[in-house]
């Protein structure tokens, strides 16, 4: 079995809160709009045969519903984990990003600068968010497939990539998350190589 994997990294399609600039995070299962159902069909024609072995998802249905047809018209094998799922951002979950922005601002400040036990009131806090996030990397990191395909969340995908390439967390405003954005990282022996970034051309 070789020790190289390449992991394919998706931030879910557009959702209405999406459309809508509404905060998701954790508590707010929803679902794919319009756009999103054509964002994941797109990638599905553009990647069906790429050669994925596995399916990695969080227990949402954005991500689970983004992958449905690796899953169901493939077949592939398939993990839906809590470990993938969205930050909780606790008071502000429903609400437009706009009724919070200045508060949202001085956390992601404090982020940048190495407070990462900020958190929203009820909500996550990056280093709460690792924990969890470093079972899902040991979970892939063992499971014998080599070409893995993971859809999870925007803030989540930031910090996973930094945990991936060992990066501080204070970089996670670096990785963009535009929906269905691909990332692209080849792991081998344990070593992490960013290969793509934030890209979209599979929705040209």
């Amino acid at each position: 079995m070789s020790d190289v994997k390449e992991l394919y990294i998706i931030r879910h399609g557009e959702t209405e809160f999406n459309r809508l600039h509404k905060v998701q995070g954790q508590g707010m299962d929803t679902e794919l709009n319009d756009v999103g159902k054509a964002q994941a069909a797109s990638f599905f024609k553009k990647f069906r045969l790429e050669g994925f072995e596995f399916v990695y998802t969080s227990r949402l249905q954005r991500s689970q519903q983004t992958v449905e047809a690796f899953i169901n018209e493939l077949g592939l094998p398939t993990k839906a984990m809590y470990e993938l799922d969205e930050f909780r951002w606790g008071i502000f979950e429903g609400s437009r990003f706009d009724d919070f922005n200045a508060d949202y601002e001085k956390m992601v400040q404090a982020w940048r600068d190495g407070d990462y036990d900020a958190a929203p009131l009820l909500g996550d806090a990056p280093s709460r968010v690792a924990i969890r996030q470093r079972r899902a990397i040991a979970d892939i990191e063992a499971n014998p497939a080599q070409k893995i395909l993971i859809c999870m969340h925007g803030r989540a995908m930031r910090l996973f990539l930094c945990l991936l390439l060992d990066r501080p967390f204070s970089e996670m405003e670096n990785f963009g998350h535009e929906n269905l954005s691909l990332y692209k990282v080849r792991l081998t022996a344990g070593k992490a190589v960013l290969e793509l970034a934030n890209d979209r051309s599979h929705l040209d």
